[in-house]
């Protein structure tokens, strides 16, 4: 008699989940029969858990870029359908960019394998953001459109949690923030036009958080009125060296700001070092910190991520993976920062060869940044 590998016990096909460690293990079982799925969808917050930070990396062919497994270390054999340009961020599975009309567009690339047929919701059409401020910078702008919103984030999955999706822009020659709920508004709103030079923002808890060119740190909520009042918290003072910064949500209960330093050469702008600071919610204020633990962090152009690595022991904890990114010089042009990346030992210090040979040859002759992004599985 042939096994009823249908009929198989709920615990049992439990048992089987709970030994998977890759998400590739997990979507196999899912597509075995009709049972099976239907285990793997009640147990998808476990495939969350085992999903980190990938790397896509543009190649030389039109719309088209690899995929490196920083846990498998190597270059997955699969290519996506993706246009080959700058993208603004990369939140909740999703890619987020500006096109020649400042109309904004969210892209699935797990959607859009090669040869795969491209499914309904791959693709989600938003509409422009507010027009460069003064006339003659138009022009300027229609040029390098991918340019124009520095970086973006997502409250919520738009496809799985659509009703409570917010998606934040920081835009324009001044670094504005701007936010739209893609089931709701019909144009974008704008958030109070006084904070200037916004460097990052993210979604941690019930509100945004976001930190300004001179480390204001920033928070506000988008109420069902559309409004959004910003609230200073503190202001961290940093010495005047040339940085970025980055907020990151570490185990989903602190906000870290990291501070990445740069020096500048003649053509090329290098990392040499990194600060972290913990936010301490009670006292307002940051406090320096010089150990992660077991966690790894992910730096780069359009994302900030933080992963335990206690099930990912390929990954190095106590670590930031970093990927060159954009700065800008001024209030208006982006200034592009090639071939800046690598892994950041925090306890010693120092800066670690990166990826493999493979991966990083393709990062050194890419046009693009490189992009973090954390897959999302619908099942």
């Amino acid at each position: 008699m042939d096994p009823d590998w249908e009929h198989l016990p709920r615990h049992l096909l439990d048992s089987v989940i709970g030994r998977f460690v890759k998400p590739s293990d997990f979507l196999r079982f899912s597509i075995v029969c009709k049972s099976w799925y239907s285990v793997a969808k009640d147990n998808k917050s476990k495939l969350a858990k085992m999903t980190t930070p990938m790397l896509l990396i543009s190649t030389n062919k039109r719309r088209t870029w690899n995929l490196y497994n920083i846990v498998e270390n190597r270059v997955v054999d699969m290519q996506f359908s993706v246009p080959n340009k700058r993208y603004c961020g990369s939140s909740k599975g999703w890619l987020i960019a500006v096109e020649k009309n400042y109309a904004v567009t969210l892209v699935n690339p797990f959607f859009r394998l090669k040869g795969r047929r491209k499914k309904e919701n791959s693709i989600i059409r938003l509409p422009p953001m507010p027009a460069p401020l003064e006339r003659d910078m138009w022009k300027e702008w229609s040029r390098t459109c991918e340019y124009y919103a520095f970086r973006s984030t997502l409250s919520a999955d738009p496809i799985l949690n659509a009703e409570d999706c917010v998606l934040v822009i920081i835009y324009g020659e001044y670094s504005q923030m701007a936010f739209i709920r893609p089931r709701r508004d019909k144009t974008w709103i704008c958030i109070d036009k006084k904070w200037t030079i916004i460097q990052e923002v993210l979604y941690f808890g019930d509100k945004f958080y976001a930190l300004d060119h001179w480390s204001n740190l920033l928070s506000f909520e988008v109420s069902a009125e559309s409004s959004s009042n910003v609230r200073k918290l503190v202001h961290y003072s940093s010495k005047s060296q040339p940085c970025m910064k980055y907020l990151v949500v570490l185990n989903d209960k602190e906000l870290l700001m990291v501070i990445r330093y740069y020096d500048y050469g003649a053509e090329l702008r290098v990392t040499v070092g990194f600060k972290i600071f913990e936010f301490n919610f009670h006292e307002c204020d940051w406090s320096e910190r010089d150990t992660l633990g077991n966690v790894a962090l992910f730096l780069g152009d359009n994302s900030s991520v933080s992963i335990p690595v206690s099930n990912f022991l390929e990954c190095q904890s106590n670590c930031i993976y970093f990927i060159h990114d954009m700065d800008r010089d001024g209030y208006y042009y982006p200034v592009p920062s090639h071939s800046d990346f690598g892994v950041y030992d925090v306890k010693t210090k120092k800066i670690l060869p990166p990826f493999s040979m493979h991966a990083t040859t393709l990062v050194k002759d890419t046009k693009w940044p490189p992009i973090w992004v954390v897959p999302t599985f619908y099942l």
